[in-house]
């Protein structure tokens, strides 16, 4: 039987490898997660009750009629815990209260043109007071903690975002919340979003990349996301491509938008740009991404490369294949081209990613999403 040291925040390994399985696959009987996990199926009963018991686990209806004994399918419990997700954006500021199912049951978001420090924790705070009001006091006890998503380097973008230098975002929101509160880069985040919440058939091994106002990845290696000993794995967007011009210059929504000479709204329901102009930008957008995805192949060898965005499902599919058509025609000897598929998150991965910060913390076998 593996080791089931009780960890120090209260779930012993055995207990979040089940919780890990059921969220990646669906529900799931006792006796398939005693043959995934290795462990007995009295031990399995023990530790599926006391999970229950915590509100983590709901027992769904018993399945008669197959062979074998009936099997009493196991499943998350969608208030077994919440997570507060906090993301940066370029124009938007969004905050988020998740379920254990890492579906949103609250959101905010606000346009901050100017994206001051103060504005940031104004809002922030303003939000969760809000979302804790709408809660009873026992589901307020089930905030488990807070994630935040932000760019790093916010200074780089310009003289207006000189206040983020040195500025201690996580300790300055510390100060008031009675939960943990993490911090990880933006496009890091959204990979994270990918690999807990999204399709279960990922491999091991993929690149992720979201496109948004500028472009960012992330690095999924043996089922881990990786961040990467300065926090800032997978910065694609200063990818250089042939020519001189970084990644950013070519596939980010603010090369659209400087082709349509007006911004585009932060949703998807008001998503109107000029047909031939974004079948143009994604072309061209598809050629850079191609490049760069081939590149990361060539040093890992990724058999999969996701992409995703801030952008409408039917936009993200036309930068997936325009991605598909250059990657085939770029010269390849020597390594084996990635397959390309579509994200599944959208618009959502980055605040979603952030709440699963603190849920992989409590919840993930290893207790955290992201590794060095």
């Amino acid at each position: 039987m593996p080791n089931d040291r009780e960890h120090p925040d209260g779930l012993s390994r055995n207990e979040r490898s089940i919780l890990a399985l059921i969220r990646r696959h669906g529900p799931m009987p006792r006796a398939a997660l005693a043959q995934a996990t290795g462990v007995s199926a009295q031990a399995m009963t023990n530790l599926t009750r006391k999970l229950i018991k915590n509100g983590l686990l709901t027992e769904q209806e018993v399945v008669r009629g197959k062979v074998g004994q009936p099997s009493t399918p196991l499943s998350l419990a969608p208030d077994g815990a919440l997570f507060l997700g906090l993301k940066l954006g370029r124009k938007l500021v969004e905050l988020a209260l998740v379920d254990f199912t890492g579906q949103i049951k609250l959101h905010r978001q606000e346009v901050l043109p100017n994206l001051t420090p103060d504005r940031v924790l104004n809002f922030a705070h303003h939000g969760i007071a809000t979302f804790h009001s709408s809660l009873s006091p026992n589901m307020r006890e089930r905030i488990t903690g807070l994630g935040i998503a932000t760019p790093f380097r916010l200074w780089d973008w310009g003289e207006e975002m000189v206040d983020w230098r040195g500025f201690d975002l996580r300790g300055e929101l510390g100060r008031e919340l009675p939960f943990p509160i993490f911090l990880e880069n933006d496009a890091t985040t959204a990979c994270g979003a990918e690999l807990i919440f999204g399709r279960n058939s990922l491999p091991a091994d993929f690149l992720h990349i979201y496109i948004a106002h500028f472009p960012g990845g992330g690095i999924v290696l043996d089922g881990n996301l990786r961040f990467g000993p300065r926090r800032n794995a997978a910065a694609l967007g200063s990818t250089l491509l042939p020519g001189g011009e970084q990644l950013l210059d070519r596939a980010s929504v603010a090369v659209l938008e400087r082709r349509l000479g007006r911004p585009l709204p932060p949703d998807d329901s008001g998503w109107d740009p000029d047909e031939t102009v974004e079948y143009a930008w994604a072309e061209e957008a598809g050629e850079a991404l191609a490049f760069t995805a081939l590149a990361a192949v060539s040093i890992v060898d990724f058999p999969l490369v996701v992409i995703d965005g801030a952008v409408p499902p039917a936009t993200r599919t036309r930068l997936v294949e325009a991605t598909r058509k250059a990657l085939a025609a770029l010269p390849a000897e020597g390594i084996d081209r990635p397959h390309v598929m579509e994200g599944s998150m959208g618009r959502t991965a980055r605040v979603l990613g952030a709440a699963a910060l603190p849920l992989s913390h409590f919840f993930q076998p290893d207790g955290a999403l992201c590794k060095s």
